[in-house]
């Protein structure tokens, strides 16, 4: 999808929920919360949330965050994608 098709679906800003899903390993979410940080460093309290798989083999962390553009959002998710540790992220 084209941005410009995608920044006519989202007015900023705006509460965006990001996910990321990893193996359940100690401090996850810390990793997670670190990578969003470098983009949104003012996340606000109870925007982390963090939830693991039935089978606890896994760990889906959600970050809320008020998106203020879709460049801030591509940048969030290319640096949550580079990481090792982040099976994907939606």
């Amino acid at each position: 999808m084209n941005t410009e098709i995608r920044a006519t679906l989202l007015q900023f800003p705006c509460e965006f929920p990001i996910k990321a899903f990893g193996h359940n390993r100690p401090n996850f979410d810390g990793l997670i919360v670190e990578i969003v940080r470098r983009h949104v460093p003012n996340l606000s309290e109870g925007a982390v949330t963090a939830r693991p798989s039935h089978g606890g083999k896994y760990t889906a962390v959600t970050v809320t965050i008020r998106a203020e553009s879709q460049a801030q959002l591509d940048a969030i998710y290319q640096d949550l994608t580079r990481c090792n540790e982040v099976l994907m992220a939606l």
